[in-house]
């Protein structure tokens, strides 16, 4: 009765039925994957309502590609940043996730692949499989700092593909992608024809100490050889997921990027997803967010040092990570992750395993550095007692 693309197995695993019985049964579990600043204790700007006081959020006047003062506002947080990216050149999503399914719907037909860093967060295959295409992995690779294996990479590009996605750092492992990575990556996809997907939500989260400013690829807004696409938005850059505010950058050769702006207003139009008050809201909203994005990374970077601190010297390690709101540890493979998440559940700590994200191997438990740091550093202590075997 229902379409093949929604073939999923949602029952419940093991982690999960132990957490809730864990909470049924009452426990305080120290939750070490929170992720939602708007419930990690996170203040926001008293003002930050005013920004809903235009008039114009009554009025109705869709534009496809947003509004003209919304993509400004965009343009302008570009530009504090030293990118010159302009309104024309950018088109407003619902979310992230709409805007990569946007892509996908412009890029791809049914049976048709894009290439996706393994490890890396669970959502491409989802939002793979409900346009009906596959997602194919290249690996990161990690030697005391992660990178792209460009000649993987390059081996998993098929007549089928259709397009690169960079998480520009990626999550969960907070590696950057370099200028030298986004070069080769942008040679290859001029040769094969196909399309960079730069999701960039945590690009303004750098953790220390992280890499040179010169080191790490920027948005490929000023990309010309081929057809690249940013994507970035309100949930991380301003802590407001709730707003629903996301947006795609076109960048490349000139005649195709004019017409992959034209198709892509037809698939916006077609659904219209935008709110007006969001949209009127845009610029207070952003100028909001850069006191928010300063909490986060004063949270993130004292949880960070806390957890270098809790786990020096134990057992497990922190693996290198230079930016966004996840660290991973690598814990002894004495015991599975399952296992591993298991046991610290039954200490009511909340961890990630690695398997979520699609780590080769065993074992990596996955953290989120965005966490309440009373609850952080209580966690940070009693993963540091299991991994010595307290």
């Amino acid at each position: 009765m229902f379409s093949s693309r929604l073939h999923w197995d949602l029952r419940p695993n093991r982690i999960a039925r132990a957490l809730d019985e864990r909470r049924r049964a009452g426990a305080r579990v120290l939750d070490l994957t929170e992720s939602n600043p708007t419930r990690a204790g996170i203040g926001y700007p008293a003002g930050l309502l005013r920004a809903f006081e235009d008039p114009g959020l009554l009025a109705y006047d869709p534009a496809p590609a947003g509004s003209r003062t919304a993509r400004e506002a965009v343009s302008a947080y570009y530009a504090s940043r030293g990118q010159r990216v302009e309104p024309e050149r950018i088109l407003l999503t619902a979310s992230t996730s709409e805007a990569y399914s946007y892509l996908f719907k412009l890029l791809t037909d049914a049976g048709d692949n894009v290439l996706v860093p393994r490890p890396s967060y669970p959502l491409f295959e989802f939002l793979a499989r409900l346009e009906s295409i596959e997602v194919r992995q290249y690996p990161l690779v990690y030697h005391g700092g992660w990178s792209i294996d460009m000649d993987a990479l390059a081996a998993a590009v098929s007549v089928r593909t259709r397009a690169v996605v960079v998480v520009n750092p990626n999550n969960p492992t907070g590696s950057y992608v370099k200028r030298g990575e986004l070069e080769a990556l942008a040679r290859l996809c001029a040769e094969r024809g196909i399309a960079i997907l730069s999701d960039e939500v945590f690009h303004d989260y750098a953790l220390p100490p992280a890499a040179p400013d010169r080191d790490r690829a920027p948005a490929p807004a000023g990309i010309e050889d081929c057809l690249a696409f940013s994507m970035s938005g309100l949930s991380k850059i301003a802590g407001l997921p709730q707003m629903k505010l996301g947006w795609i950058v076109a960048s490349g050769p000139t005649g195709p990027c004019a017409e992959a702006l034209e198709r892509l207003e037809w698939i916006a139009d077609t659904y219209l997803s935008v709110g007006t008050p969001v949209q009127c809201a845009a610029p207070g909203l952003l100028a909001a967010g850069e006191d928010v994005q300063r909490q986060i990374r004063e949270r993130t970077s004292a949880n960070l040092a806390h957890a270098r601190e809790a786990l020096a010297g134990s057992a497990a390690g922190i693996l290198a990570v230079e930016g966004g709101w996840y660290i991973t540890v690598q814990a002894p493979r004495v015991r599975s992750e399952e296992e591993w998440v298991l046991e610290l559940l039954a200490r009511d700590v909340l961890v990630q395993p690695g398997f979520f994200y699609d780590f080769e191997s065993e074992a990596y438990l996955v953290l989120s550095l965005l966490t309440p740091p009373p609850v952080f550093q209580e966690g940070a202590e009693r993963l540091r007692g299991l991994a010595d075997g307290e």
